[in-house]
């Protein structure tokens, strides 16, 4: 039973814009397919070595399954933020406001927040491939309405369906890495493919910013390259990667044999459960659990500082140092190079001090989740404090975007760990910890933009900069407080099995 425990809550160990980044409310039912016992009455896997069990796929067929997974939510963040370095342009051919033309972004954003609501549930009946399929196709489509759109009501309604139908990755990513790996290899996998969650919206800008300023192509391109690379990759995996989720699976081969009174368990999804799990738990949770209430908001001030930077950047990098708009998106490798450090450091973690610490207790200690969450809560004031105070355009720039590799190294670690730590200590319930986490980060991630040029042109961007460094200063505790005192926290919880 710890084993399975530990598998739904590896399977589920990622993030996202919006859950992560996240596994679906299946994850449990998918594990128990797939370690439960042989009976008469249920048809099962022929035994540990059955080629058909998606966790007996041959490496090389794995890390396809993984890549394509990685690819299509890459894409989706990526087409969150690839329209932010087009504010000017939308701001002059639509006569807005720059606050109105930041709505295209935050609309994508808030959709994340309620696509799982659907895909989730949907990944548990239908399976993994044909609801992420269908979800990035209709992705894909909605882009095309904003690269022909005549009014910014438009781009606005269909940015929000991209996002809605863009969290398709999101939601069922993270049950398929469950569906593939066991869980000494999973927490590798999910490390890895962390990453692709976070270098979507990074590159996002530095894209958009050079098609954008090409006098070829403009900001209509921006979304004509996301149709092109959706449909694209959608096909590629819809043609090329297997159903890995094992109820479905398992639901085939009893058909195939003609044994429909065999068939295995599935859970079966009502307007009910999924407001339950989904809507009504998650609030009660939120308002009971004080582990969930802190490193919710901990990992919500990520989300929206991270969808706060599309907005930054310009400012310091174009207004003020006089980059053009592909020029003044490159700092933002910077923070590429700081999440691929940080998904090192949670790789040497998980095989070092993680695995002595399961070996040692003989089951999972959710509390050593939080060491490199503690290291990623000091290295982001950090690098805010650097940044800020680094901007002045008379300062030469390397300090300042050097500074962004801090940021991002902060960031992955406070972010992945912090929804891991959550998925450990809920377990059962990690679904409903999820979805409140989730629907919180889509809210902030929607609103920091909002309030970025503001914030910014008054306060300079020093000061802007330090005040969210104080901010996140204030936050440093969250991780050691829990890791000394967590285990008694736990103790006092409704719905930690601990």
């Amino acid at each position: 039973m710890q084993s399975e425990s530990k598998s739904v809550q590896e399977g589920q160990s990622w993030p996202s814009s919006s859950r992560s980044e996240e596994a679906s409310a299946g994850d449990l039912e998918a594990e128990k397919a797939q370690t439960a016992k042989h009976t008469p009455n249920t048809v099962d896997w022929d035994g540990d070595d059955d080629p058909d069990n998606p966790r007996n796929f041959t490496t090389a067929r794995k890390i396809y399954i993984t890549a394509n997974l990685a690819i299509l939510t890459c894409l989706s963040t990526f087409a969150s933020s690839i329209l932010s370095p087009a504010s000017l342009h939308l701001m002059t051919e639509f006569g807005i406001s720059k606050e109105v033309s930041i709505l295209a972004t935050s609309l994508f954003v808030l959709g994340y927040a309620f696509g799982p609501l659907a895909f989730g549930p949907a990944s548990e009946v239908l399976g993994r491939k044909y609801p992420l399929s269908l979800g990035m196709t209709i992705f894909g489509i909605f882009a095309i309405p904003v690269a022909v759109a005549k009014n910014v009501a438009t781009i606005f309604i269909c940015r929000f369906l991209c996002g809605v139908f863009g969290a398709a990755p999101l939601a069922i990513a993270g049950g398929s890495l469950a569906d593939l790996y066991d869980p000494l290899f999973r927490g590798i996998a999910v490390a890895g493919f962390a990453s692709a969650t976070f270098l979507g919206p990074v590159l996002g800008p530095l894209v958009g910013g050079f098609v954008t300023m090409n006098p070829h192509l403009g900001w209509r391109w921006t979304q004509w390259l996301v149709v092109i690379l959706s449909l694209s990759f959608s096909l590629i995996y819809f043609l090329t990667v297997p159903e890995t989720y094992s109820a479905v699976l398992l639901t085939r081969r009893a058909h195939k044999r003609g044994l429909h009174d065999a068939l295995p368990p599935r859970p079966k999804m009502t307007l009910q459960t999924i407001g339950r799990v989904y809507i009504f738990k998650p609030f009660l949770m939120l308002s009971q659990e004080p582990i969930l209430a802190l490193i919710t908001l901990y990992m919500g001030f990520i989300y929206g500082f991270l969808y706060l930077c599309f907005e930054a950047y310009p400012i310091t990098f174009e207004q003020h140092r006089g980059w053009n708009l592909g020029v003044g998106a490159l700092p933002f490798l910077a923070i590429t190079v700081g999440v691929l450090v940080g998904v090192v450091i949670i790789i040497v973690h998980t095989k070092t001090r993680m695995q002595r610490k399961l070996q040692l207790h003989g089951e999972d200690v959710p509390e050593e989740r939080l060491v490199p969450m503690m290291v990623g809560s000091v290295l982001l004031p950090i690098g805010m404090f650097w940044f800020g105070w680094t901007s002045n355009p008379h300062i030469i720039w390397v300090p300042q975007v050097i500074a962004g590799g801090f940021m991002g190294c902060g960031i992955l670690l406070i972010f992945l760990q912090g929804l891991n730590y959550v998925i450990d200590v809920y377990k059962m319930n990690a679904n409903s910890a999820i979805s409140a986490n989730a629907m919180f980060r889509g809210l902030l991630g929607a609103g920091f933009p909002l309030f970025a040029t503001y914030m910014f042109n008054n306060l300079g961007v020093p000061w802007a900069m330090s005040l969210l460094g104080f901010l996140s200063t204030a936050l440093v505790p969250v991780p050691f407080l829990f890791y000394i005192y967590g285990a008694k926290i736990r103790k006092w919880s409704k719905f930690s099995p601990y």
